[in-house]
């Protein structure tokens, strides 16, 4: 499982127009699953996401109940070693993919996160504002 996790002023996913997620001051999630991905996975992935201290002050999400937009996103897991066209087969199909999404995102809120999501599998627009150079990767 890998995230990729940004600070941010604002941040918003639309669908053909229509917004489907949407948050002000928290962090923005890209979340890529792959084959071996499983619950523990989810649940160690959902605790270090709420719990990191990338924040202003060094705060985490967690301390300042910030809110988290979440958005599955298996380029995370494209392979450009080999010539220039990416491969896809270390990403996780949609059946083991989007219920890990949705078990990272249930986690979230278990912890007591305010999560927003994407739309698994949807052409998505996503636009944020990120807050200071904070973009970190989290692998498991």
């Amino acid at each position: 499982m890998r995230a990729v996790v940004q600070t941010v002023a604002e941040a918003e996913v639309t669908v053909e127009g229509a917004s489907v997620g949407a948050i002000e001051g928290g962090l923005l999630v890209l979340l890529g699953i792959t084959h071996s991905d499983g619950p523990d996975e989810a649940r160690w992935m959902a605790d270090k996401i709420w719990r990191l201290r990338i924040m202003d002050g060094e705060q985490s999400a967690s301390d300042l109940s910030a809110p988290i937009l979440l958005v599955s996103q298996f380029t995370l897991y494209a392979d450009t070693r080999k010539g220039r066209r990416p491969s896809w087969k270390a990403a996780a199909p949609r059946p083991v993919a989007e219920p890990l999404v949705d078990a990272v995102a249930d986690a979230l809120r278990d912890l007591g996160a305010h999560v927003e999501t994407g739309a698994f599998g949807a052409m998505m627009e996503v636009r944020s504002v990120n807050v200071g150079p904070n973009t970190i990767l989290l692998e498991r």
